[in-house]
């Protein structure tokens, strides 16, 4: 919402994953808790401090805690199904419903229309993004069992970059990073001057591309995979034939479930569960993970 929001929203957005509220959150702020499962510790604890505040809450979830919490405040709700077995899964769900709770209250014009060319745009790439051999399983090939470091200019590909980074995580179970153009090009860049003979072995870099960048932005990114080349096992592009902004994030963040999917495939890995995350909650309780 905030990565294109901003060109088309009247009043600003914060993303807020860290269990707690900005000091500016009050009774005119709209606060929008979005959780797959309702039962994530941090998304409850900055809701109920919403509700403290007395800001407007929309819940979005599938139930859980913070469906209890929404009924208990007499709040607005829109449950998605709990169909998928990993919230990962749930991506469309969560982010159409929150887009068109946003235009329904006149923040966000024409998102209905945005999602629908999505929709369109993803029935007709699915197939050859996933094609045994097509660009996702070549994309996967090529970054075999080097770590990714997942490049994406501001706006839509940076926060796709970001969702590559994670679904490597807790598909291929594999280490991963992002960071976003042009911001890298004030701090990153700089740290590649040493340790190419280490880099070289361990990592490649994915850049994701579309026709909608800056052109000072096009100039910088090709510039840093030039640099990149050097001292990276690879450089690989990946570009999106989306048109819009939806449509641009919907299409890389939906490849980049296909190359977490083949990676994860290729190293006999299943993508499915997680168990650290488990071990995680219960170190959380005081729970000893063995």
């Amino acid at each position: 919402v905030g990565a294109v929001g901003s060109k088309v929203m009247s009043v600003p957005v914060t993303a807020v994953s860290s269990g707690e509220i900005p000091v500016y959150v009050g009774p005119g702020s709209l606060v929008l808790a979005v959780s797959f499962s309702g039962d994530t510790l941090d998304t409850l604890s900055a809701t109920k401090a919403a509700y403290d505040v007395g800001a407007t809450v929309i819940t979005v979830t599938s139930g859980g805690q913070l469906a209890a919490l929404s009924e208990e405040h007499e709040g607005t709700m829109f449950v998605v199904p709990r169909t998928p077995p990993q919230s990962r899964v749930a991506l469309g769900a969560l982010a159409a419903t929150t887009f068109l709770a946003l235009e329904e209250l006149g923040l966000f014009g024409g998102a209905a229309e945005e999602l629908q060319a999505a929709v369109e745009h993803l029935l007709w790439r699915r197939d050859e993004i996933f094609a045994a051999g097509g660009p996702a399983d070549e994309v996967a090939a090529r970054i075999g069992r080097t770590m990714p470091l997942v490049h994406g200019a501001s706006g839509p590909a940076a926060v796709a970059a970001r969702r590559w980074k994670t679904q490597f995580n807790l598909n291929a179970k594999t280490a991963a990073f992002w960071s976003s153009q042009p911001e890298l090009c004030h701090d990153e860049i700089a740290g590649w001057g040493l340790g190419g003979d280490v880099t070289r072995q361990v990592l490649s870099v994915v850049t994701l591309r579309h026709d909608g960048e800056r052109s000072d932005v096009s100039h910088r990114i090709n510039f840093v995979n030039e640099v990149l080349r050097e001292v990276v096992a690879d450089v690989i592009e990946v570009r999106t034939r989306g048109t819009r902004d939806l449509e641009r994030f919907f299409d890389l963040a939906y490849f980049g479930d296909a190359v977490s999917l083949f990676l994860a495939d290729r190293e006999g890995i299943d993508s499915g569960p997680v168990p650290v995350l488990s071990e995680v909650e219960l170190a959380r309780d005081g729970c000893s993970p063995g």
